[in-house]
């Protein structure tokens, strides 16, 4: 329980290491996880410190890692999880020699093999486009290509009688062929004649991987002068130009020779990709480990790049902080640093007074980890401040499960928790998504917060918008039962109907009930949520106590919390009495007519007249009044809560002022402290380092703390009425679903067709159940609660203005790079 119920007790620690040790020491450290260092070099430049090179050396390890593993993604191999428990040591020296040397084998062997397979994938991209070219030129050379060719001839403009027909023969990108056929054509003046047919057969582009989509064409034209131009216009246009034999006999003979190249050049594909996929294979095997062990080693070079050299360059020294349970630990870890290397001179650390505020550092495990963290989000706490989260366990599923309290629905929440829970460990070895991963780091808080609405639920006796009869009901009816079950805006005497009170909860009767079923039941909830709410801010005013002992502010327990419990018990804490006592003493079954049902006063209407002084009313037989000296008790309470006003407001003020006139020693001079910043150090108090706040500043916050108070004290309390709200919302809402889904089904459908009906409206219930009444209503109470401890209870003791622990961890470092 110390643990949790304030920060722990820190201590700022010097830390003095041999040079040859400082390897081994860090990493232990950073196993451990215990010491968070301070950067003693701010001044000095990340280049012009003692390790630049070392980080050097693990930024290209990195470079290297990062250039495997993307071809390693891009061959779509399967890299294994390495979970926590598998994770390996920081590398010494010698490991760090062989780590280097096999990643840069590594490196060199994949990217040989990237750059042969590129080229040889080229190859393999022409010859296949040779072999389509030589395909199709034989349609285009066929008999009737050679009689349509030659009554084109005579009409292709030349300036040369009888020079010989030649051709070029290539390949072009399909959406280019339009552009290139005009070019030739504009070019030639119309003396080029272009025959082209698309290629059918995929290929993909050796580079990018990416679908290619090309045609094949031949360009016939005379003149050496027209074939320069036509292969410019080609070289323009990124057309592939192949030779192409005019005779048939030669064009059969290249085309065979293309095709058993072909063959061999899949064969060398195949052998490259297989000798590829064992290279990525294996590295893939080791990628993981490779990567935790050089983040590991960077994290200790640029931990050690925060240690000064002394002037005779023999020491490295560090500071840092350190939970002060954990000091033999780091003592420890010291030890075994210079043992690893052999080192005769041992490292040692030496305590340090520091004026600064310590970082706020407090051990969570599984179950505490969530709640802590809902308290986190709101603000760090104070080095030394009562943490909320403690008692967060347990406030913070009740106050959900009083809005959200049903059976049903909070049994259904519970599971999901509690299969969490049971399946953590192969859950956690899981990369989740977001919304998930938040999901899971609560499963505890889910599965409390499910079995405290099963127990609200009970208590309400709601299950799904119905009731249990488990104790059986305490109604009796003992008129005519046709009668009764008739006529819905009849009521009973509780005098003549009842037989005893209902073990627990509320009676099931009460499901039967139309018209003030949701009177007595608005009733008695909210009165609920007003006694859970001045209940939970006295408890958070009686934690602020805690606080003032701890850090000595003897004095504000009777300058701020004597008047401030006062104001909230004798208004409101009153009001919730006067509930206690109207239900104890007003009875049905009572022999004395003014404690009958029908003479009691609501506690609403006697709150006001007590604060406006004003006189109760009393029925003909009837007591104005619940118990004597009631009217003068509550003048006295009202006289007093006024006078708190004052306390509150000019008795801090007047005090620091009365000290200050008095006594001119440092020790009284922390009352010039904001005192509602427990952060402040003693020992900067004990130096009398903090200056003198003005006292007009002073008297100005303490006003603004007063009427802050005094309002949020009356505003607080009509928040907890949310507690009412949304639990009635909750069971309305439940029973609409039920009445408008499920029992339409139930009533209005028969026979074989109303089997299938209610199948399916079953389904569409549940399916509303879960995403409306436990998701949306779940998600919406679970807000509502988080702002009640946020606001309504932390607000009268929590400052929350510390900042994080952050150790030199190896755990919460690897952690943090897979988020």
């Amino acid at each position: 329980m110390g643990d949790m119920f304030r920060t722990e007790k820190m201590t700022l620690c010097q830390l003095f290491i041999q040079p040859e040790a400082a390897y081994a020491t860090a990493a232990v450290l950073g196993e451990k996880g215990c010491v968070q260092f301070r950067d003693l070099n701010e001044g000095v430049t990340a280049f012009q410190r003692k390790f630049v090179n070392e980080v050097r050396r693990c930024d290209e390890m990195e470079r290297q890692m990062r250039y495997i593993e993307a071809e390693i993604t891009k061959d779509e191999i399967k890299i294994p999880e390495l979970y926590f428990d598998e994770l390996p040591d920081a590398p010494n020296p010698r490991e760090i020699i062989d780590l280097e040397a096999n990643l840069e084998k590594t490196e060199v062997d994949v990217r040989e093999l990237a750059a042969n397979e590129l080229k040889i994938k080229t190859n393999h991209l022409e010859l296949i486009e040779m072999r389509t070219v030589l395909e199709n030129t034989e349609g285009f050379f066929s008999e009737q290509e050679v009689i349509d060719l030659d009554i084109n001839r005579s009409n292709i403009k030349t300036n040369t009688d009888g020079a010989n027909l030649a051709f070029v023969a290539g390949v072009i990108n399909r959406e280019r062929v339009f552009a290139f056929e005009r070019m030739l054509w504009r070019m030639s003046r119309g003396n080029v004649f272009l025959k082209q047919a698309d290629m059918h057969e995929q290929l993909k582009d050796p580079i990018t991987g990416n679908v290619l989509y090309k045609t094949v064409f031949v360009a016939f034209f005379q003149g050496e002068h027209l074939k320069q131009r036509v292969k410019k216009v080609c070289a323009g246009f990124h057309a592939a130009m192949y030779p192409c034999p005019s005779s048939h006999e030669d064009r059969i003979g290249m085309l065979k020779g293309v095709r058993t190249r072909i063959d061999d050049i899949k064969i060398v594909i195949q052998q490259s990709e297989d000798h590829r996929s064992r290279v990525l294979n294996t590295a893939a095997k080791h990628i993981n480990t490779w990567t935790v062990m050089v983040k590991k080693m960077k994290a200790i070079y640029h931990t050690l790049n925060c240690f000064n050299i002394d002037v005779t360059e023999k020491c490295l020294i560090g500071e840092g902080w350190v939970p002060t349970k954990d000091m033999p630990t780091v003592q420890q870890c010291l030890l075994d640093g210079s043992s690893a290397v052999g080192s005769t001179v041992p490292s040692f650390l030496n305590v340090l007074d520091s004026h600064e505020a310590p970082p706020s550092y407090i051990r969570t495990n599984k179950f505490t980890n969530g709640f802590q963290n809902l308290i986190d989000s709101y603000g760090l706490s104070s080095y030394r401040e009562v943490n909320p989260a403690l008692y967060t366990c347990i406030t913070f599923p009740f106050l959900f499960a009083v809005m959200f309290g049903d059976l049903g629905h909070g049994f259904c929440m519970f599971l999901f928790g509690l299969s969490m829970v049971i399946y953590e460990k192969k859950l956690g070895r899981q990369r989740r998504g977001e919304i998930l991963n938040i999901m899971f780091s609560g499963r505890y808080i889910i599965m409390l917060m499910g079995l405290f609405a099963c127990y609200t639920g009970f208590t309400y006796n709601d299950i799904f918008s119905k009731s249990l009869n488990v104790f059986g009901s305490k109604w009796r009816i003992r008129y005519n039962t046709t009668t009764v079950l008739t006529n819905p805006t009849l009521q009973l005497n509780p005098e003549y109907a009842t037989v005893g009170v209902y073990p627990w909860g509320l009676d099931p009767i009460w499901q039967l009930a139309d018209d003030n079923q949701i009177i007595f039941t608005n009733s008695y909830k909210m009165k609920l949520s007003v006694i859970f709410g001045v209940l939970h801010m006295i408890f958070g005013l009686c934690l602020s106590v805690e606080n003032f002992i701890y850090f000595k502010r003897y004095s504000n327990i009777f300058l701020e919390f004597l008047p401030q419990a006062l104001f909230l018990l004798l208004l409101f804490g009153y009001m919730v009495f006067m509930m206690f006592f109207k239900w104890v003493k007003y009875s049905a079954t009572s022999d004395i007519q003014s404690n009958s049902p029908a003479c009691a006063p609501s506690v609403l209407i006697t709150f006001i007249k007590m604060m406006l002084f004003g006189e109760m009313t009393a029925l003909p037989g009837c007591d104005a009044y619940m118990f004597s000296g009631q009217a003068q008790l509550e003048k006295i309470f009202v006289i007093v809560a006024v006078v708190c006003i004052p306390w509150i407001l000019l008795g801090k003020p007047f005090w620091i002022m009365f000290t200050r006139r008095n006594n001119k020693t440092t020790s009284y001079d922390v009352e010039s402290i904001d005192e509602d910043k427990p952060s402040e150090s003693k020992a900067a108090v004990a130096h009398g380092e903090p200056e003198e706040e003005p006292m007009s500043e002073i008297f100005i916050h303490q006003a603004i703390h007063t009427i802050e108070y005094v309002l949020s004290t009356i505003s607080h309390t009509a928040s907890y009425l949310r507690l009412w709200a949304l639990s009635l919302a909750h069971a309305e809402l439940s029973q609409v679903l039920w009445n408008m889904v499920l029992r339409m089904g139930l009533t209005k459908c028969t026979g074989y067709i109303g089997i299938v009906a209610v199948f399916l409206l079953f389904g569409f219930w549940t399916v509303l159940t879960i995403a409306i009444m436990i998701m949306m209503e779940g998600l919406s109470a679970f807000l509502h609660t988080l702002r009640l401890h946020w606001v309504e209870f932390m607000s009268k003791f929590y400052s929350g203005e510390g900042y994080a622990f952050q150790p030199f961890s190896f755990k919460i470092l690897i952690e943090s790079n897979d988020d």
